[in-house]
């Protein structure tokens, strides 16, 4: 039967004559092409997600690497570090000559307090030495604007090129520090990047505060008098050999410079800003791998899905041509064509947009990361691949359905295809039918007798669900892991670092600071924790067992108590180690008098923010064998004295940093919300284009299925409006069993892409919140109405004339 619903009539053919009978069929391919405009328009749209995710997210992925690589060789970015209180300058050579080390350089580097205009909290300036008469060994700046620093120069600064945007400075204007206690005037001569500051933050604080953080550099001859440390550093990097072996480079530097002070060497997967960026490359490449084969593999299931039920309404028409001549090769490949039309034009606009997505997605990083040259690159390869994925699934899609009919006798196959089951289905056989309307006893039926069509056509609604659920759970994750950070875990109004530790006298200093309700210590010490073979640089986090202001939390919210002796783990460190509760650690502490010691696990917390070990303040000072020293404080205080107590801290020398978890969650809001708020987005447009090319395809090839049974329903008297209920109440049921299959899909995906991107510098928790599944549903079950209400114009423009006309 040859369905004009959805087909054109079929062209007038001769006998197949060569040339005439090909240009016959590719003129049929162009009308039917055109006539079927909207559903080849659906498909292409469902080709082109999975092509633009892939394009746009791995691709993204690459350029990230590339842009990395790039400019950690052009800047000749070290591979272990190590900070000291003092050495003299003669060591270096000594460095050098260790075993393994192919490059050696040392500096001076110092936390400032400036004194910015417009700003009630303290500012932090990172000072950093620079040769003055030749460039950095290893970590070499780049310089964005204005000129290098003159030699003997004592008060020009380069400052880091994020601070400059923040603060709207510029070469020729000055900035004001307060260097060990005393004011200093200093000249911008110069904006510049540096690969050891790619991701910027302040001590103390889990974000990039660029308005009130910012690295300067000076003369090695201007800032070491300020310190005393002329002749002198108090950091040191080394840049290793290919054969280098890494441990024993870091023991031999941590033996040269234990007299001098030193802090423990720590290689490059520990340097701060080199560890958020490939924790966010790590994460990138989970999610630049694990979603666009989502992507691609549910738009790839949907298209072989909807080109076999499609051309399979083809029968009648491939009979025809087989009647005519054409041989069955020659069949499959106008159908191939036909299928192919659809990708082709997927694959162009996939292409295009995941490139214009691509450039998008870059934008983002580019606001966080110091990347010169980080620009989005096609790859034409991700887009070869992916194109050759899709057409694989089109072929095989389109190729089942012709195979199927070319096999009938031409005879045979011009009639209707016999329902697939003429038994009661299993609603009806329990009685569950007769307390439907016989509209919803029709419908029920139909979607009994081809239930693995329903459920595959369902499957493919429940992806689109899934992948809702993907995106609503991240924002629902990172959301709740602030909320748990910032509202039960810091609890402090304003945190205090000190540049060295300080006795803990300096309490009663802070108890007198204006406004301050509270105080409570807390010492940071670093330390190599090891289990037999397995070893990680880490600290303890020393805080009062009693603490309101800080306190250990877990993921499910419940505050865990320090213990009077013993270690509490982060989960990912207790797993790093492979220990549990009740096991002993051999603690080496890497300052002071460097104490070794068995300690053991008290307790593991599953938390999200770091890898850290937390100790009772009192424990850690029996362990250091130090008593009463502290590395800064947790104050309360009253909102009203903040801005006296900010404008005090700035004139404490010992102050290194300041910092507000209240800050830090208003700079999240701004700045993070928004760029998830995006990737959220992203997912939701994609996700709503799979469900309405699943759902309206569905509906378009059932009413061209259906065409003949819904046209006699017309005519013998059944409204507009019921068989509309007919054939649209099959896709709102199978839509409906969509939606709960869709969600138990994405809770798994969730659960996988946790596992996926958890690094040492956070996890995202596994929270889905109630609005994630209304959400998901409604953005579905929006898509469906859509797709109901094109499909219901359709339906009422039907030609009953034609429709009912049967080839004899």
């Amino acid at each position: 039967m040859l369905n004009a619903i959805t087909m054109p009539p079929a062209p007038a053919l001769t006998a197949w004559n060569g040339d005439a009978g090909m240009n016959a069929l590719n003129r049929k391919l162009l009308r039917e092409l055109w006539h079927l405009k909207s559903q080849m328009l659906s498909i292409a749209l469902v080709v082109a997600t999975g092509i633009m995710t892939v394009v746009t997210m791995r691709g993204s992925y690459e350029s990230l690497v590339i842009a990395q690589q790039d400019y950690y060789q052009q800047t000749r970015f070290a591979d272990v570090w190590v900070s000291l209180r003092r050495a003299p300058q003669t060591l270096r050579q000594q460095i050098s000559n260790l075993p393994g080390v192919a490059l050696a350089d040392t500096r001076i580097g110092f936390m400032a307090t400036l004194d910015l205009e417009g700003l009630d909290a303290p500012a932090i300036g990172r000072f950093i030495s620079l040769p003055e008469n030749a460039r950095p060994v290893l970590n070499d700046i780049q310089l964005r604007r204005g000129r290098y620093i003159e030699p003997g120069a004592p008060d020009e600064v380069i400052i880091s090129e994020k601070f400059a945007v923040a603060r709207a400075l510029r070469p020729g204007d000055s900035v004001r520090a307060i260097i060990n206690g005393r004011a200093r005037d200093l000249e911008i001569v110069g904006v510049a990047i540096s690969p050891e500051h790619i991701y910027a933050m302040p001590p103390g604080s889990l974000m990039p505060e660029d308005s009130r953080y910012g690295i300067l550099w000076m003369g090695e001859r201007a800032l070491g008098p300020a310190y005393d440390m002329e002749g002198a550093f108090n950091e040191a990097f080394v840049k290793l050999s290919p054969e280098a072996d890494t441990l024993a480079v870091i023991d031999g530097l941590n033996t040269l410079l234990q007299p001098y002070g030193g802090f423990g060497a720590y290689t490059r997967r520990d340097q701060p800003s080199h560890m958020i960026l490939q924790g966010e490359l790590d994460q990138n490449r989970v999610m630049g791998t694990a979603i666009p084969a989502v992507f691609l593999g549910v738009a790839v299931f949907l298209l072989h899905l909807v080109l076999s039920r499609l051309i399979s309404t083809q029968r009648g028409e491939i009979a025809v041509l087989k009647a005519f001549g054409y041989h069955n090769a020659e069949v499959g490949l106008h159908f191939l064509m036909f299928a192919l039309g659809a990708v082709v034009v997927g694959i162009v606009l996939g292409a295009a947009g995941g490139a214009w997505l691509g450039r998008a997605y870059i934008g983002i990083y580019q606001q966080f990361f110091d990347l010169p040259g980080l620009q989005y690159a096609m790859n034409w390869q991700l887009v070869l691949i992916a194109s050759m994925v899709s057409l694989l699934g089109a072929c095989t899609g389109a190729m089942n359905a012709v195979m199927k009919a070319v096999r009938l006798p031409p005879a045979e196959a011009m009639r209707p295809e016999p329902p697939a089951s003429f038994q009661p289905g299993l609603m009806e056989r329990i009685g569950f039918a007769k307390f439907l309307p016989s509209a919803g006893r029709m419908i029920l039926r139909n979607v009994e007798r081809k239930a693995l069509q329903s459920f595959m056509s369902s499957l493919g609604v429940a992806f689109s669900v899934a992948i809702l659920v993907i995106g609503f759970f991240m924002f629902d994750g990172v959301r709740f892991l602030m909320d748990l950070q910032f509202r039960e875990i810091q609890r402090e109004d304003v945190s205090v670092n000190f540049h060295q530790h300080q006795s803990d006298r300096v309490m009663h200093e802070l108890w007198r600071l204006p406004g301050v309700t509270r105080v409570e210590p807390f010492r940071n010490v670093p330390v190599r924790l090891s289990n037999g073979h397995l070893y990680r640089d880490s600290g303890i986090q020393g805080m009062q067992a009693d603490g309101k202001l800080r306190r250990v939390v877990s993921s499910h919210v419940l505050t865990y108590p320090l213990p009077a002796d013993g270690l509490v783990l982060s989960r990912m460190l207790a797993q790093r180690l492979e220990v549990n509760t009740g096991d002993w650690l051999h603690v080496q502490l890497l300052e002071g008098q460097r104490h070794q010691r068995q300690v053991q696990v008290t307790g593991v917390v599953d938390d999200f923010m770091g890898v850290t070990a937390y100790m009772d303040i009192q424990a850690l000072h029996q362990l250091s064998g130090e008593q009463g020293l502290i590395s800064g404080a947790y104050l309360s205080v009253t909102q009203d004295e903040r801005s006296r107590l900010y404008q005090t801290l700035k004139n404490m020398p010992m102050v290194a940093g300041v910092a507000s978890p209240a800050d830090m969650l208003a700079s999240f809001d701004t700045q993070m919300a928004q760029n998830i708020f995006i990737s959220v987005g992203f997912l939701v447009g994609f996700a709503s284009v799979i469900a309405v090319g699943v759902i309206y395809n569905g509906a378009r090839i059932a009413l061209s299925e259906r065409g003949r049974e819904l046209a006699s329903l017309r005519v013998m008297g059944f409204h507009r409006r019921e068989v509309a209920i007919l054939l649209l109440g099959e896709q709102a049921l199978i839509t409906l069993f969509a939606i709960p299959m869709g969600w138990v899909i994405g809770y798994s995906m969730a659960w996988l892409v946790v596992q996926g991107m958890a690094t040492d510098m956070f996890r995202i928790p596994y929270v889905l919140n109630p609005q994630t599944w209304l959400y998901s549903a409604l953005i579905t079950v929006a898509a469906a109405l859509a797709s109901g209400i094109a499909v219901r114009r359709r339906l009422d423009h039907f030609d009953l004339i034609s429709v009912l006309k049967t080839r004899e």
